[in-house]
């Protein structure tokens, strides 16, 4: 059996360290070392997943290959982060917790493979997408094969309604798909409508994640829906600083090349609230969305950075952001008191401090 690439399991910690980094670097001293105990909390729990996740069946086929390409690539792990901290509230990490945080990444890796065939996107996480090494329908086949490696691994544990909530949750993700294709190009896009698409692609699975670790770890109902709560306004906050990072941010850390969303004909939060509020920088927006294969001039990415600025679309974005990890917090309230509760609040933070 050809397994990924033994490094993986550093791929967390690795996160966590280049989020002390960041904290550092912006003045963050207590939330560097909140990220220092996060990182005791659950380095083992997470190694134990992506030590799991590597031993996932390849066969050598080209859908199964295909599938590795993206896991090998690593990531930043914060869903099964979510399902484990969650347990941690409760009576703590298993293997059914493990079996639910492989199963919520997955899910995420294919969602990543099929998104990359619809948008014909050529990089991932600073590599080439498994679509351009294994062509788009190997990428398809290899979303469908995690999928459902995905649900039977959820079924095995047996956690009460834990497959009926992540079927919802797939098809509500289907249906934001289907939302986000049908407005792509449409610079009219409001931001009632990006909402709508972010709590149903992104939000939804965080969600399930919080919901899932919390019943694995034998909390009420109260608990386990304040932390479903919790995961819903950290995937918004999640979703903002990325469509803030799609424009403004490092590529070299990203992994992506910048306005890569504007250019697939995507309207993030940032823009669309720039082109409310700057109506000339609509003919500006229009022309990069109908010519998606053409270089952006460096003339016009300096007059959309300048919008964004002048009519202050990254600020209140990120504003935005900010609001929904003060929510996410205030649902902590509901939460036992304890480290893996002070961990969530962590986790919360570093939603708008990242730079990846």
């Amino acid at each position: 059996m050809t397994q990924l690439s033994p490094s993986t399991p550093e791929a967390q910690s690795d996160v966590l360290e280049r989020l002390r980094s960041v904290c550092t670097t912006r003045g963050l001293d207590a939330l560097g070392e909140k990220l220092a105990e996060l990182g005791e909390l659950v380095r083992t729990d997470m190694a134990d997943v992506d030590a799991a996740m590597a031993e996932l069946p390849n066969d050598g086929s080209l859908v199964q290959r295909a599938g590795h390409h993206l896991l090998a690539l690593g990531g930043k792990r914060l869903r099964p982060l979510c399902v484990i901290l969650a347990s941690k509230v409760g009576s703590g990490y298993d293997r059914r917790v493990r079996e639910l945080s492989i199963a919520v990444e997955i899910v995420h890796a294919a969602t990543l493979l099929h998104d990359d065939v619809i948008d014909v996107g050529d990089r991932r996480r600073g590599a080439h997408t498994a679509r351009t090494v294994y062509g788009n329908a190997a990428s398809i086949f290899a979303g469908d094969w995690l999928l459902v490696d995905a649900l039977r691994r959820v079924e095995g544990t047996r956690v009460e309604g834990a497959l009926t909530r992540l079927l919802e949750v797939i098809d509500t993700m289907i249906v934001a798909e289907s939302i986000q294709l049908e407005n792509r190009g449409r610079i009219d896009t409001g931001a009632e409508q990006w909402l709508r698409v972010v709590e149903g692609k992104t939000a939804s699975l965080f969600r399930w994640a919080r919901w899932s670790g919390a019943t694995a770890g034998g909390l009420d109902a109260r608990a386990a829906s304040a932390l479903e709560e919790y995961g819903l306004h950290l995937g918004v906050a999640f979703q903002a600083v990325d469509d803030v990072l799609d424009l403004t941010g490092d590529h070299r850390a990203t992994g992506k090349a910048l306005f890569t969303d504007l250019r697939e004909g995507k309207m993030t939060y940032p823009l669309i609230v720039a082109l409310e509020r700057d109506p000339d920088l609509r003919p500006v927006v229009a022309d990069i969305v109908a010519n998606q294969d053409a270089e952006i001039d460096e003339s016009v990415r300096v007059r959309v950075l300048a919008s964004l600025a002048e009519t202050g679309a990254v600020r209140d974005c990120l504003a935005m952001a900010r609001e929904r990890v003060d929510l996410a917090a205030e649902a902590l309230s509901h939460v036992p008191a304890g480290a893996a509760r002070d961990a969530l609040r962590t986790v919360a933070e570093t939603a708008v401090s990242r730079q990846t």
